[in-house]
């Protein structure tokens, strides 16, 4: 069963500022080859320290008509801005595009992602993705060829 963003995230919100886990499985591909959208899980938290580089996080970001949507993205940096810090957000699987929040915007932290067979993929395996920004156009095509093909047909 598929539900709504708009409906979804908040009741998610809901439950992370009561300190509780949440387990949801994302859709869309911008967080291969870490996160396998509609097959993997990930385990929520809510995020009571600061965030650090390369958290995977979930929350809310302005869209270019001024609306505001949810992504689940690494912080890949943070900055300061005219109203505090800033964090820009990218999606594993995005070779350009970033997004900006503030803190009050961070919904929760990916603490596990869960393969469909249970287990669980290691998370630090992604912090150094960012730093790949050049070959990964290439390491996703291969990513795509094989893992995929191999894993999850």
């Amino acid at each position: 069963m598929t539900v709504e963003n708009d409906i979804l995230i908040p009741f998610q919100a809901q439950l992370l500022s009561e300190q509780k886990e949440v387990l949801f499985t994302p859709a869309g591909v911008s967080m291969r080859p870490f996160i396998e959208g509609g097959k993997d899980s990930v385990v929520l938290k809510s995020v009571t320290a600061e965030p650090q580089v390369g958290d995977l996080i979930l929350a809310s970001v302005a869209t270019p008509n001024g609306g505001k949507t949810y992504v689940l993205h690494r912080l890949i940096r943070i900055q300061s801005g005219e109203k505090g810090k800033v964090y820009i957000l990218q999606g594993d699987g995005n070779l350009v595009g970033e997004e900006t929040c503030s803190r009050e915007d961070i919904i929760g932290r990916v603490t596990a992602i869960q393969t469909p067979s249970g287990s669980r993929k290691c998370l630090t395996r992604g912090r150094i993705w960012y730093h790949l920004l050049p070959v990964r156009k290439w390491l996703l095509k291969i990513y795509r060829h094989t893992v995929l093909v191999w894993c999850y047909n």
